[in-house]
């Protein structure tokens, strides 16, 4: 399924224009509004979703995820739930590339084969598993093979040159570059610095690198597109989900769309 990600990212650089990526958490805070937001991301710009699956030990999280995942587990949503959410997106649309994004426990628990063969059927086309490591993913990633998903793991400003050959080996899809030491909604690094990291990350994996956790304003999104291949926005996403609820958050993610397009 790793065609959906690999046209959108070569549609896009055929226009010269850097892919959208845009956060919710699943089932937050019901799953008829997140169906609703999911939905109606594609017609507001939307490249590829990033879905994320609510977990009891988000440990990469900042509060507004944290508490996104909190509101989502108290209305019933899991692991199984989220797949459910692909599923039923895909009945209208087959084209906009769904990553989901969790910890290794959940999928630990249904099982490598038994999570890769229902995201396979569910119309996911990969995963990105905060917690698990290169050197602990190969029975996921043997899985994710079997059923060609895009197994996407993180890069980090620590992630030295020593370190970089063995987190890209294996990754498929694009690298996701968390453009700052910490949790998730927090500051950034310099646009010089993350120039150069994903310079570096680009050369080493042969892949688009799309950056994120701290892109918050469509000025920040902007700037980040210039050097990078996809921009990823989640908190602020999530927070005007919450705070000023379906209408706010879909008319940001427009004007964070088309900076990122621009």
């Amino acid at each position: 399924m790793t065609h959906r990600i690999d046209s959108t990212f070569s549609n896009l650089k055929a226009k010269d224009q850097a892919a959208f990526v845009a956060y919710m958490m699943g089932g937050d805070p019901d799953h008829a509004t997140s169906m609703a937001l999911m939905s109606a991301m594609p017609g507001a710009g939307v490249d590829i979703i990033e879905l994320g699956i609510p977990f009891t030990d988000p440990m990469a999280d900042g509060p507004v995820i944290e508490d996104a995942g909190i509101r989502a587990r108290a209305s019933g949503t899991k692991l199984s739930t989220v797949i459910d959410m692909a599923r039923e997106f895909r009945a209208g649309n087959d084209t906009t590339p769904i990553i989901v994004m969790g910890y290794c426990n959940p999928v630990h628990a249904m099982g490598y084969a038994a999570f890769a063969g229902a995201a396979k059927e569910a119309g996911i086309d990969g995963a990105i598993i905060v917690d698990l490591p290169p050197e602990e993913d190969g029975e996921l990633r043997a899985a994710f093979e079997k059923h060609d998903l895009a197994l996407i793991r993180l890069a980090t400003p620590t992630t030295d040159e020593a370190r970089l050959p063995k987190v890209v080996a294996g990754t498929n899809g694009f690298v996701y570059y968390v453009s700052m030491t910490g949790i998730t909604g927090a500051a950034m690094s310099k646009p010089g610095a993350i120039k150069d990291q994903v310079s570096k990350v680009r050369e080493a994996s042969g892949l688009p690198v799309v950056v994120g956790f701290g892109v918050k304003t469509p000025k920040r999104a902007k700037e980040i597109a210039k050097d990078a291949d996809g921009v990823v926005v989640g908190t602020a996403i999530v927070k005007a989900l919450h705070e000023d609820g379906l209408d706010s958050a879909l008319m940001l993610i427009r004007s964070l769309a088309d900076a990122a397009h621009s």
